[in-house]
């Protein structure tokens, strides 16, 4: 299993959308190569946080993926796909990204290094150390 985080704005899709929906949603709308890439990357089962950005900057809960890449509903493009996710479990303390930034095991996070990437890798250990502290199982 490999872990993820998958950053979006509140005021457009936010984690109490992800929870109301219900059943898995597209990931869509994504137009970034990296982003991209790592999506493609995805198997079904895979977990990852989902992230507030803009203005909370806050780790907020868990989602699993629930389809692997296919095209992106959003656009007649071929270059971009995006994978279905679904809500698991919210985080009993959502962790912020000056936490994040303070913890010393999790300085080489790509969240502490390359916040812009809409969709990135977690490692394992930073898997279980996000979840310890958000209250949640790893």
């Amino acid at each position: 299993m490999a872990y993820w985080l998958f950053k979006s704005e509140p005021n457009t899709w936010g984690w109490d959308d992800q929870v109301k929906k219900g059943a898995p949603e597209e990931w869509d709308g994504v137009r970034n190569y990296q982003a991209r890439n790592n999506m493609r990357e995805m198997k079904v089962g895979d977990k990852g946080f989902f992230y507030h950005s803009v203005n909370e900057k806050r780790i907020v809960g868990v989602v699993k993926v629930a389809a692997e890449a296919h095209p992106d509903s959003t656009t007649d493009d071929p270059r971009w796909e995006c994978v279905d996710i679904e809500a698991v479990e919210s985080f009993k303390t959502p962790i912020t990204l000056e936490d994040v930034k303070q913890h010393p095991d999790l300085e080489d996070m790509v969240l502490v290094n390359n916040s812009r990437l809409s969709v990135q890798p977690v490692t394992e250990k930073e898997w279980e150390i996000i979840c310890k502290l958000g209250g949640v199982k790893p």
